[in-house]
């Protein structure tokens, strides 16, 4: 019966909305709107929300804070942490709002929520009364949803909107957290809130220089008004020290000293299945991560293509049940166009095609199929493969699914995690090597 009211009211037609934004008037309502009772940061945009979430969680627990957060990957309630396994980035509303009054009960001061556009669509963060908003960076993405990019950004700038326009906490003013050197700064910038801070790697309120990389991490030196001091992570990749300038000038814009920040960030051992290394003897590496989106496949197969000393294989595939299957072929040139050897595999087709889906993903791949380039549906297959042909001084990604604990395929939710079985094939080679 559900199944079938969801074919007859689609997603984004107005009786849809209407509701969610009645259940999420119910749900602040019958948990007597408990981010009113903390200080409550929202982090959006395309890629890097989960990190940054995290960041700023870890600092403000440096901090000495007790501190709430929910994010694609993980939640946390104090010292209580858990994998999420819902495959939602932000939570519907009446889960939100009993995570939120939980968090409440338990003595958190400090709210960290990760922000989909979709979640604004929805209604699933009215009743939120968000004190930060943060912005990553914007690039297309949910555009099949959302019918346009156009649309896509103004849900982005509608949660702007609302950090601004929310009411004022006693001695907690509204500010906004920008990224300078985004291409879309121009826009979020005319919303109107008591502050606003800037970070980027030049010309901001806050703003990195002698960013140094490898495959374990950043080194960079961290400027801020009136200070510097130097910051060494464990995330590698430019677009990471951005993750991190994001989730400090954040903190900086509610009193964090600038030597937690530090002490924050340097102790962040990283967030599962994002840049995760994952090693088991074996003389080449391998890494599992999220990324899902052409700009975040560009960013990770360069980031690894430059650090690898021998050949770069990238085992991807896309999203199937309708999502944005424009950006398939966009997301096959650029791996191609970084990786030795590519194979093409499931990612989470949902009740689609899965060969569909990856012959739409490989017509941006110009290679003959055979020649550093296959096609393997099943994901497990897909990864044996790479870790076979691979050798010494090679590096392995295996992208798209990140921490994941499920693939959605055929309607059904089966039992999956990158890291384990990456993490059962190789101890199964090194164990054949052995004997």
């Amino acid at each position: 019966m559900f199944d079938f009211l969801r074919k007859l009211i689609p997603d984004t037609h107005p009786l849809r909305l209407l509701y969610h934004k009645i259940a999420a008037f119910f749900a602040a309502l019958i948990n007597f709107y408990p981010a009113d009772n903390m200080i409550v940061i929202g982090v959006t945009g395309t890629n890097g929300k989960t990190t940054t979430v995290n960041l700023i969680t870890n600092i403000l627990t440096a901090w000495g804070q007790k501190v709430g957060m929910t994010s694609t990957v993980n939640f946390q309630v104090g010292d209580a942490k858990w994998t999420n396994t819902t495959k939602q980035s932000t939570l519907g509303a009446f889960k939100i709002q009993g995570l939120l009054k939980r968090m409440k009960n338990e003595g958190c001061k400090y709210a960290v929520i990760e922000v989909t556009s979709h979640s604004v669509t929805q209604s699933r963060i009215l009743g939120i009364n968000f004190d930060v908003g943060v912005i990553t960076n914007v690039t297309p993405d949910h555009i099949e949803y959302h019918g346009g990019f156009n649309n896509y950004l103004n849900e982005k700038g509608k949660f702007f909107k609302k950090v601004s326009m929310d009411s004022r906490k006693v001695g907690v003013p509204k500010v906004l957290v920008l990224n300078a050197d985004d291409q879309y700064y121009n826009f979020f910038n005319q919303y109107i809130s008591d502050r606003k801070i800037t970070y980027g790697m030049n010309y901001a309120t806050v703003y990195s220089e002698n960013v140094e990389s490898t495959t374990s991490g950043s080194k960079f030196v961290l400027h801020v008004p009136n200070n510097v001091i130097p910051v060494e992570i464990k995330l590698p990749g430019q677009f990471n020290v951005y993750n991190a300038l994001a989730a400090a000038s954040a903190c900086l814009a509610i009193g964090v000293p600038l030597d937690i920040i530090k002490k924050g960030l340097e102790e962040s051992s990283g967030v599962p299945g994002r840049f995760e290394q994952v090693y088991a003897g074996q003389p080449y590496s391998v890494v599992v991560d999220y990324a899902h989106t052409p700009e975040a496949l560009e960013s990770l197969t360069k980031l690894y293509k430059g650090l690898a000393k021998g050949k770069l294989y990238t085992v991807f595939g896309a999203t199937g049940g309708g999502r944005d299957k424009s950006k398939r072929p966009k997301m096959g040139q650029v791996v191609n166009e970084n990786s030795d050897y590519i194979i093409v595999t499931d990612d989470d087709p949902y009740s689609e095609d899965e060969l569909s889906i990856i012959d739409q993903v490989s017509t941006g791949i110009p290679r003959k199929e055979g020649h550093g380039f296959w096609k393997i549906p099943d994901r497990r297959e897909a990864i044996r493969l790479a870790l076979t042909l691979a050798r010494e001084g090679d590096c392995v990604v295996v992208a798209g699914k990140g921490c994941e604990e499920v693939i959605m395929l055929r309607g059904k939710r089966l039992p999956w995690n990158d890291k384990q079985v990456i993490e059962g094939l190789l101890n199964r080679e090194m164990e054949i090597s052995v004997t």
